[in-house]
């Protein structure tokens, strides 16, 4: 049975009304669980001093020789494109400049032939126009001729019909000469 002397609760337990039925409450277990709590960080201290706290240290040892490595390859990388666009820019350069002097070459040539070709056209035209300025005195000293020809023609014409009678053939060619001399000169 259980002990006559104790009270009974009203849940029908041995314990006196008004006290606590959780035992880290209970003020009588506080030592042992004090000294078990300190154990237990104790042991979890070592724990994590030994074995945890190595493996976080070189893990993050080992993440951050993997960015300096990272980093310097990434420097490395960077110095070479640098080097790259330096020798790009280098060659764009020299290309444009060839460039430049390769289109001021072909001008200057073209612009010679230019000249050239103009000079020929030139002379071309000018023995054309002094081979026409032949030709047209040519045909003029014809035309004159002709008109000579005719105005005496005419002139013998005009006296035989006033007159009716051939006038001299001399004296005909004479007034035409010195009508066609007469208004020139």
């Amino acid at each position: 049975m259980a002990n006559a002397s104790a009270p009974t609760t009203h849940q029908g337990t041995t314990e006196p009304a008004g006290h606590s039925q959780m035992p880290q409450l209970d003020l009588s277990t506080y030592v042992p669980q004090l000294f078990w709590l300190f154990v237990t960080f104790v042991v979890l201290y070592v724990l994590m001093k030994r074995l945890a706290i190595p493996q976080v240290g070189r893990a993050i040892e080992a993440r951050r020789e993997q960015l300096d490595a990272d980093l310097g390859r990434a420097g490395e990388l960077k110095a070479e494109a640098e080097t790259v666009l330096a020798v790009y820019e280098k060659r764009l350069a020299t290309a444009r400049a060839e460039a430049q002097a390769t289109l001021r070459e072909t001008a200057e040539r073209m612009a010679a032939e230019a000249a050239e070709r103009q000079r020929q056209l030139s002379q071309s035209l000018g023995q054309q126009i002094a081979a026409a300025e032949r030709r047209i005195a040519e045909g003029k000293d014809d035309a004159l001729a002709e008109i000579r020809g005719v105005a005496v023609d005419v002139g013998r014409a005009v006296v035989e019909k006033l007159t009716g009678s051939t006038p001299d053939a001399a004296r005909i060619e004479a007034a035409v000469d010195s009508a066609l001399v007469g208004p020139a000169g």
